[in-house]
């Protein structure tokens, strides 16, 4: 009697974790623990053999294990980005969190943009669709334009080549063309 309980103890408890395991694996692991740890990491994104990317990070943290997957740079990270025509521009912050599933970056603490046309941001928090290559945020912020422009406010959207920009509360110094031809 004893053998037969422990029997069907032991097949009912292994028929109930056959649909369950994903979530009974997540139960194992310690509370908000990556799948993966990087130190150092040096990510090369290519394009038909070009190099479009360049991330750097002394620390990366793969969340890529959770249902709403991700990856963490706790400790900054540097990103390089070079146009069709190899142009390059670079952004860092202290730290950041891209989301798997949006294709959103969150970049926050002392976030720097330098583009490759002299274009310098500076920012609060900065996020970044790379989907639909728009950059955007709530917070403070000071850009600097090529041209010698200068705008702070308290957030903006724009396109990644600056050429669309919508800032909501803002003061700032313009550079008209005075010697521009009119049809007037």
């Amino acid at each position: 009697m004893i053998r037969s309980v422990a029997t069907i103890a032991v097949v009912v408890t292994l028929f109930s974790c056959g649909d369950n395991y994903d979530e009974i694996r997540q139960f194992n692991q310690s509370d908000y623990a990556p799948i993966a740890e990087g130190r150092e990491v040096n990510l090369k994104y290519t394009d038909s053999g070009k190099m479009v990317a360049n991330l750097l990070t002394p620390r990366l943290l793969d969340f890529s294990n959770y249902a709403f997957g991700f990856s963490e740079y706790p400790d900054g990270v540097e990103v390089h980005f070079w146009d069709e025509e190899g142009n390059k521009s670079v952004i860092t912050s202290d730290y950041g969190v891209q989301y798997d599933k949006t294709n959103l970056t969150d970049l926050r603490g002392n976030v720097v943009l330098r583009t490759s046309d002299s274009l310098e941001l500076y920012a609060d928090q900065l996020y970044w669709n790379q989907e639909s290559q728009w950059l955007f945020t709530d917070r403070p912020y000071t850009i600097k334009f090529k041209d010698g422009s200068s705008n702070e406010g308290a957030g903006f959207d724009s396109n990644e080549d600056f050429n669309i920009f919508l800032s909501r509360s803002n003061v700032g110094v313009q550079y008209v063309d005075d010697n521009s031809d009119t049809d007037e």
